[in-house]
């Protein structure tokens, strides 16, 4: 069967007859094409090679060079290793051939000495190798030394520790020396043996150089002089006595620590991480020097160090390890651990802030006589210089939490404690000199000199503590040096910046410190002073509550001016990352212009310089550019590329025409030439029309970058067959691998208005028609139609014909395909596949590495090509042995074996395109017992490629198969899936790429230059431990980052959105990242050392939780040891992004849980404490920084609201007054009696803009990004798209989310993978998914943000209040603003019903999506599930712990009740006053007790309701339920039909008691909302105990059946829970019946708009109303059934919209001529 793919198909076009003859003329023969002068060809003979697996090795690579060691020899050392330390066959094989590469890499540019020598250094011996680093750390050295002559060198030394490590070191190097090449290759085999299966104990690198250095130890005593095993004297080990006895018993620890087994299942502990001993702490375990003398063998006396080192080996067997590990850092839930790692950001803000504030304000402190004030300014400095004060208490407090964190040890604790002391020491030296200026001499010149002298103490204390990390405050770096190497080497040995690298990251933060300290003083510190200095000084009178009497009032100011100072200080840490944008957008954009990859850079010839630059930069062009012409070498690349573009049907043949080199001949001397296309200099005039590509297209993009980028600087490349080996690494778990047909043309589901493909071919127009075309073109040819009718499809056509014509290429039009055939319709799958986010779309992509590689060695090398002559065959078959020895692609494909048939079929056919692709994946087997029954799985870790054989089941016999200690997904999942096939990469470097990326030819011909960042492959002549090698003065590069261009950009607003922070962060922000020392690893598409990250702990972190953005630990981890991170600018890959609304906010929630848990880490522990100050802000800024913005952002718009409240209660009940700027201070204010707000209205205004300012400015770096890079008018269009479809609402919302999920991790914990789905989202989602889903994490907090918004427009209005108009309005209908076809009428009534089947449904039998549901749900996360209890399928309930009391006690009670009272304050302090004078005091009974029976009352007479309800199903139940099957959902109904009643009734009643004045009724919302959510959190979190996994306690209650639902005896005590669990629940019943229709009321008005949805999909898709999505097709009977079910539920929404109105608005409107009752005469 022959599959033409969309990216491998021929070119059609170009070999019809039409072209065919045109472009062959410009295939230039080599021979004819070379220079005149030609004095040899380089020796890069292909053939050279032969067959050899490993030929650079055995000498072919370089003349004269042979091998230290034969192949054989080498596999005889693996195979002898292999059986005396009982290592699995199939691993033996599997790290040979890894060994093998890596030597044969190596020797590629290096003799193969040479290459053995610097590969033992990386693994072993050498300064940067881990194991070396281990050694002397864990003082390994001192163990294998005698200790009498160990003394004598101590002695030698002086006792001096730095002096005695030297000499140890160079005794060290003596060693490595002295050893042989057998001992090299000994050394490395078996490391590499022990790595293999290692599991997970290849994420403690420490534990693993531990077993090394006991298994080596004992492979050199069993080892005769001739260094050959005498295998006799020493008892084989079994097969697999390793895993066995070494790896299992670990890999048992770390299962135990995790999971529990419940009946033969493995289900996850209810601990959290500071319970859970985790992979860090068991590799921290093994960084002790006395690590050997805590580890006991069995008799439980015996140490491992008392053992002569050769027997500690078999010891290990012995180990009990679950007594020999213990926690070494605590990851306690708390926001405290901010307090410890982050304390020199609270410092500079705080202090600073309090030197502004105190200074200004005066009248707090002073005298209030003016002249005696005056006097009085030792005071004034000694309160300033309190900062000193604040600073010490800052650290203080994160040191005592310092304590908590960490286990209590000697050199810890000590040292913290010292450190506590000084401290204190420190606080009394700065607050003690305030006693004596502020109290006992405030005047005197004595008392000035002192406060003087404390204000320089002061900033100096700040000054200290700011600019010295935490962790080396009163140490010397010196002390207890050998001690406290671990810790020097492993968490603090930060790679250091160049010079000038240096200065530009301490210039940034001076200009950043600068402008924000400037800014701050003049926008926010004075102007706070006027507002502190009225509400200091103002007494409110004729006050007075009948219970608080004029408590309240007094206070009032002071609770006011709190709340502002608090919003101050939160604007104050805000406006330094607005300043951190600014700025660091400044100096990308000019490190652009630097660059040259800015489109405003001086030089505009980026196109008629390109095939120089080609040349210079991406060919090795040593010695070939003499003998042949660049430009020869130069067009093969470019028409490469050009032809590359048309398979992807990304240009026309037209198009290529005009940009290939074309061949001419000379018609005077007959001569053949090369002519480029006009397309270099075109790109430079503007008078040229011609069109080379369609406008704004893929194409288009592609060159344009790919021109820009070579004028980068980059490192030259190396010839390919000196270039170094490397793997591409691609997780796969259940993304989608190829498109079915069935998905690409039939709708997603019953709410999506489109099919896949129409949707891709609106995308993606062009592209289709090209596709189309060469379709069409491979049919005919099939058909063996004639040439004539072939062409005359492209020529013109008589008008009948060409009618007939266009009738019948309908189908390919439509679907790509006339005919059924497998190869048509694969290539229409193929062809939307790579236009959406799959697997083969990545492979396709990455796969181009060969294609480069292939097309490198030919055009440098054209000899070698040339001497094949006509035997092509043998050519692609050398040039595919070259490309797999340089170039792997391996995807670790988790489910492989457990693919169902569709993805069995896609995998095959990825093996059948690519069948050098490596699949690495999990297999296991279920072996039977004796009895017949399954046996315990066994899990192996399996690799397939195509070339492997297939079983008559048409499964792929594995090239290896190892076995594993058990399921190796341990963690997250994709952290151990990376882990588990890391044992299968090749060569020195690995790409890591996600299943959702892409690339292209022209960015794979850079690769050489890309691997060239890591700067270690220059040829060196001398061995690493040769005293003539020069050893290296910078620190080993571990990680290259690379651009990505998001492809999914410009597919509507949302996945616009998604790709401009994705580009601004990928590639602006990490561009000066990088060169400061902040970039870390963020998984893809980053190119990685691998010994370096593999003898480190890996590619990603893998505890469960903890580690769920498990590629930043690795950054972290390479980070603190050592490695430096570099990104390149002329390299990018292709990135899919999320494209729906409810997939980026899962995104955005994963990434905010994973924030949330990276604050517990030790990791930032050790960065924050260790770094110095300027990349410590960098690194805070890039990473946690922007999180805790987010956070501060939306806690400033909830801190203003409550300061609103406050300053409406006070601006609605006093009297204002008049203001007059040309009015003197000190003129009386008018009118008489009158209070001054002036001054808080203008500070209201102020914070409103800087809030403003603040969010608005996160738009600036992709303006700036567009800018520099596409121009002017394409960023202002951009930007400009992104406001017209309410991208602002979007922003809003998604930083609600992050802080949202931030906060709840750190409260509650669970933070788990979520897959956010990358599909394209043209689906209407319906309304109850979205409320559900987002009314807990914004909805609701938006509505309560209205009630206060609406008060305060109604009491106080201010213009700019506006702003905040938006906020909240965004907080609630953001969902569903961007939900498609949200405003399509019939569509909306149908979601109606939806809705309110939503509401009812779950009470008679369990329904997943029902409201009951979602409302247990929501619950659990404090209640937590009953773990024992079995669900009715048998499995085991252990996903959601239950939240500690002490962790949610601050944000669930504490924090309720707090806010309650900050809204039951100003309700009261308005009902002070009489209702019609506010000049004089109420007389009436007190708001206090008409708000608290206001708020409880629907509470309690829900829960008599409830009381009566449950007797009735209790007593009934059980009969009607016979007749009656829904009895349990209509009790249901009826109950929570009674709780909106009810609810109701009690709004009504605060209506008319507040006189039916709306400020005062909104007001008394907002209190009375405040106060039940206050009840129902201490309700839930005191009295009830955790969920059943099962909804029978549910059920039971409306049913008053409560046998059979699996309670167990919980039947006895359940009545009684439910009872409560009821009670809460009729009240957020009521909340969400409500809420829900006031937002579908809200919604509704723009249903009836004409249009509407037509305006809405052109602003959410950016589709023209002519390729708009069409409306759904439906068949008659679903037409009729929909248009009945629109009118009977539109007549529905009418009569509760009707309701609505005439309950709430017809009060408000009529209360005045309402006259039933008078409301003053009732006794509340």
């Amino acid at each position: 069967m022959r599959y033409a793919t969309s990216a491998d198909s021929m070119l059609a076009a170009i070999q019809s007859q039409k072209y065919r003859n045109k472009i062959s003329e410009s295939t230039t023969s080599i021979d004819e094409l070379r220079s005149s002068h030609d004095p040899g060809v380089r020796n890069n003979n292909l053939r050279g090679f032969g067959d050899a697996k490993y030929p650079s090795w055995i000498g072919s690579g370089l003349p004269g060079a042979d091998p230290p060691m034969t192949c054989d020899d080498i596999g005889a050392i693996m195979r002898t290793l292999g059986k005396k330390f009982g290592f699995q066959n199939d691993s033996v094989s599997n790290m040979y051939d890894h060994l093998m590469v890596m030597l044969d890499s190596r020797s590629s540019r290096l003799r193969p000495q040479v290459a053995l020598d610097s590969l033992h250094a990386d693994y072993i011996g050498g300064e940067e190798a881990n194991y070396r680093k281990w050694y002397f750390a864990a003082q390994m050295d001192c163990m294998d030394r005698d200790p009498e002559t160990l003394k004598l060198e101590k002695e030698e030394t002086n006792n001096d520790e730095i002096a005695w490590l030297k000499s140890a070191e160079s005794t060290w190097l003596l060693r490595m020396r002295g050893l042989s090449n057998e001992d090299k290759v000994r050394d490395l085999a078996l490391y590499l043996l022990l790595w293999g299966e290692a599991a997970a104990i290849r994420y403690t690198p420490e534990a693993l150089c531990f077993i090394y250095k006991n298994a080596r130890d004992y492979d050199r005593h069993h080892s005769s002089d001739k260094g050959v095993d005498n295998l006799d004297n020493v008892d084989r080990a079994e097969d697999g006595a390793y895993l066995d006895n070494i790896v299992t018993p670990f890999y048992q620890f770390f299962r135990d620590q995790t999971y529990e087994n419940c009946d033969g299942r493995y289900v996850k502990r209810e601990r959290d991480h500071d319970q859970t001993i985790g992979y860090d702490d068991v590799n921290q375990f093994f960084w002790h020097p006395k690590c050997f003398e805590r580890i006991y063998v069995d008799d439980k006396k015996t140490t491992l160090a008392s053992l002569e080192p050769h027997a500690r080996y078999h010891a290990l067997y012995k180990v009990d390890w679950k007594k020999t590990f213990r926690k070494t850092y605590k990851e306690k839930r708390s926001w405290m651990h901010a307090s410890i790692n982050f304390t020199r950001v609270w410092i500079i803000h705080v202090v600073s802030f309090w030197y502004y504030i105190s200074a200004n304000a005066p009248t707090m402190y002073l005298d209030p006589d003016p002249e005696i004030a005056y006097e009085e300014s030792a005071v004034q400095w000694s309160i300033v210089a309190l900062g000193g004060v604040v600073a010490v208490m800052i650290m203080l407090i994160g040191s005592f939490a310092e304590l908590t964190y960490l286990p209590m040890s000697w050199i810890s604790t000590k040292t913290i404690t010292r450190r506590i002391g000084l401290l204190f020491l420190l606080l009394i030296i700065n607050a003690g000199p305030s006693i004596y200026c502020v109290f006992i001499d405030r005047t005197s010149f004595t008392s000035k000199l002192v406060a003087m002298i404390q204000l320089l103490i002061s900033i100096a204390t700040t000054l200290f503590l700011v600019f010295t990390p935490s962790a080396f405050l009163f140490t010397r770096r010196d002390m207890h040096y050998r001690d406290t190497l671990a810790y020097r080497q492993f968490t603090a040995n930060f790679p250091p910046l160049k010079p000038i690298d240096r200065i530009m990251s301490i210039c940034l933060w001076i200009c950043v410190f600068s402008c924000k300290l400037l800014e701050s003083y003049f926008f926010l510190a004075l102007s706070f002073k006027d507002p502190l200095k009225v509400m200091s000084r103002m007494q409110i009178e004729n006050c007075n509550d009948a219970i608080l009497g004029v408590l309240l009032c007094d206070y009032m100011p002071s609770i006011t001016i709190v709340l502002m100072f608090l919003m101050d200080l939160i604007l104050y840490f805000l406006d330094t990352y607005l300043w951190y944008i600014i700025w660091n957008t400044v100096f990308s954009v000019a490190r652009s212009f630097y660059l040259g990859i800015s489109i405003w850079s001086p030089w505009r010839n980026i196109f008629s310089r390109l095939p120089k630059r080609v040349f210079v930069k991406l060919l090795a062009t040593t010695d070939i550019q003499i003998k042949y012409k660049p430009k020869v070498l130069c067009s093969q690349i470019w028409n490469a590329i050009v032809i590359t573009m048309y398979r992807e049907h990304l240009i026309t043949a037209d198009h290529v025409q005009r940009m290939l080199y074309q061949q001419e001949v000379n018609s005077t001397d007959g001569r053949k030439t090369l002519k480029p296309p006009t397309f270099f200099v075109s790109q430079e005039d503007t008078a040229f029309k011609t069109e080379y590509f369609p406008k704004h297209s893929e194409a288009e993009r592609r060159i344009h970058f790919f021109a820009q980028s070579l004028t980068t600087p980059m490192p030259p490349p190396r010839p390919v067959e000196c270039m170094p080996s490397f793997t591409v690494l691609t997780p796969h778990y259940g993304e989608k691998i190829l498109l079915t047909l069935r998905e690409i043309i039939r709708e997603d589901d019953i709410h999506s208005r489109v099919t896949l493909l129409e949707y891709l071919k609106q995308l993606h127009p062009a592209e289709w028609e090209n596709f189309v075309k060469d379709t069409k073109i491979m049919a005919d040819e099939e058909m063996n139609e004639d040439i004539n009718r072939s062409e005359s499809t492209f020529s013109g056509a008589p008008e009948k014909d060409m009618a007939k014509t266009k009738i019948d290429d309908l189908p390919y039009y439509c679907i790509g395909f006339k005919s059924s055939k497998p190869e048509y319709t694969l290539r229409t799958r193929i062809w939307a596949s790579l236009r959406a986010q799959t697997l083969y779309r990545t492979i396709s992509g990455f796969m181009n590495y060969r294609k480069a590689i292939r097309l490198l060695f030919r055009v440098e090398n054209p000899d070698s090509v040339n001497s094949y002559q006509e035997d092509h065959s043998q050519l692609e078959k050398d040039l595919d042995r070259l490309a797999n020895r340089k170039f792997k692609f391996l995807v670790a494909m988790q489910r492989y074996a457990k693919f169902n048939k569709t993805e069995a079929e896609d995998a095959e056919f990825l093996f059948s395109a690519y069948p050098d692709l490596q699949v690495a994946y999990v297999d296991e087997d279920t072996p039977k017992g004796p009895d017949g029954s399954d046996g315990e799985t066994v899990f192996y870790s399996a690799l397939v490629d195509g070339h492997c054989e297939k079983t008559e089941d048409g499964k792929r016999v594995p090239k290896y198969r190892i076995r594993v200690p058990g399921n190796p997904i341990l963690g997250d999942g994709k952290s151990d899936n990376q882990n588990h096939a890391l044992i299968f990469y090749r060569g020195e470097f690995l790409q890591l790429v996600d299943a959702n990326q892409d690339n292209y030819l022209e960015e794979c011909l850079k690769i050489r230059n890309v691997l060239g960042e890591f700067e270690n492959l220059d040829p060196i002549d001398h061995s690493p431990y040769s005293s003539s090698y020069a050893s290296k003065e910078t620190s080993p590069v571990a990680i290259v980052g690379a651009r990505e261009y998001i492809f999914s950009e410009n597919i509507g607003v949302l996945g616009d959105v998604a790709a401009g922070k994705e580009q601004t962060f990928g590639t602006l922000t990490q561009r000066i990242m990088a060169k400061i020392g902040g970039k870390l690893h963020y998984g893809h598409p980053d190119f990685l050392n691998a010994i370096f990250m593999t003898t480190r702990g890996g590619v990603s972190k893998a505890q469960k939780g903890l580690h769920l953005n498990e590629d930043i630990y690795a950054g972290m981890n390479a980070f603190t040891r050592g490695g430096r991170i570099k990104h390149t600018e002329y390299f990018q890959c292709g990135k899919g992004r999320d494209l729906g609304f409810g997939s980026i906010l899962s995104f955005t929630t994963k990434i905010g849980t994973g924030m949330g848990e990276q604050m517990l880490s030790r990791e930032y522990y050790y960065i924050g404490t260790q770094l110095p100050l300027d990349r410590f802000l960098t690194f805070y800024y890039a990473h946690p920084g922007f999180h805790i913005n987010n956070i501060f952002i939306m806690l400033s718009v909830q801190m203003f609201m409550y300061a609103l409240l406050f300053i409406g209660a006070m601006g609605s009940s006093l009297v204002v007054c008049e203001y007059n700027a040309d009015a003197p201070e000190d003129a009386p204010l008018t009118p008489a009696g009158c209070y001054n707000m002036v001054p808080i209205f203008e500070w209201v205004k102020r914070c409103i803009l800087s809030i403003f300012v603040v969010f608005f400015v996160a738009f600036m770096p992709l303006f700036l990004q567009e800018l520099t890079e596409r121009g002017f008018w394409r960023s202002l269009t951009r930007l400009g798209r992104h406001f017209i479809s309410l991208s602002p609402l979007f922003e809003i919302f998604v930083t609600q989310i992050y802080t949202n999920s931030v906060l709840d991790n750190l409260v509650f914990g669970g933070a788990k993978y979520i897959s956010s789905g990358r599909g394209f989202a043209t689906s209407r989602i319906p309304f109850s998914i979205l409320y559900s889903r987002f009314a807990t994490s914004s909805i609701y907090s938006g509505a309560r943000n209205m009630m206060i918004m609406l008060f305060v427009s109604l009491a106080v209005w201010i213009p700019h209040l506006i702003y905040f108009w938006f906020t909240v309005v965004a907080l609630i209908i953001s969902p569903f603003v961007f939900n498609p076809n949200q405003f399509a009428l019939v569509d909306f009534l149908v979601d109606y019903r939806e809705y309110m089947r939503w509401l009812s449904r779950g009470n008679s039998k369990t329904h997943q999506s029902s409201w009951i549901n979602y409302c247990r749900l929501e619950r659990t996360r404090i209640t937590g599930y009953k773990r024992r209890i079995q669900s009715k399928d048998g499995g085991m309930v252990g996903d959601i712990p239950r939240a500690r009391l002490g962790t949610i006690f601050f944000s669930e009670i504490l924090q309720p009740v707090l806010l309650a009272a900050l809204c039951i304050v100003p309700y009261v302090f308005v009902k002070s006053f009489d209702p019609d004078d506010n000049m004089l005091a109420s007389e009436g009974p007190s708001g206090l007790v008409r708000i608290g029976i206001l708020a409880l009352a629907p509470i309690l007479l829900n829960t008599g309701a409830l009381a009566v309800f449950f007797c009735i199903s209790l007593t009934l139940g059980s009969v009607l339920s016979l007749c009656c099957v829904k009895f349990g959902s209509v009790m249901a109904a009826v109950a929570h039909g009674w709780a909106v009643i009810n609810l109701i009734i009690i709004f009504e009643a605060l209506m008319l008691l507040e006189e039916w004045k709306p400020m005062f009724i909104v007001l008394g919302i907002v209190s009375i909302v405040a106060i039940q959510r206050c009840v129902i959190k201490v309700l839930t979190v005191v009295f009830l105990t955790r969920e059943f996994k099962h909804d029978g306690a549910n059920r039971g209650w409306w049913t008053g059946k409560w046998y059979g639902r699996g309670l167990g005896w919980h039947a006895a005590s359940q009545p009684l829970r439910e009872f409560i669990c009821k009670i809460v629940e009729m009240s957020e019943f009521a909340t969400d019946f409500v809420l829900g229709h006031c937002i579908l009321f809200v919604l509704s008005l723009f249903c009836l708009i004409p249009c509407v949805n037509t305006a809405h999909s052109l602003m959410l898709f950016w589709l023209r109303p002519s390729k708009q999505i069409r409306p759904p097709i439906w068949t008659a009977k679903e037409r009729r059934e929909r248009r009945r079910i629109s009118i009977m539920y539109g007549l529905l929404f009418v009569l509760m919209f009707v309701v609505f109105v005439a309950l709430i608005g017809a009060p408000l409107a009529l209360g005045d001529t309402l006259n039933l009752i008078d409301p003053r005469s009732l006794p509340i």
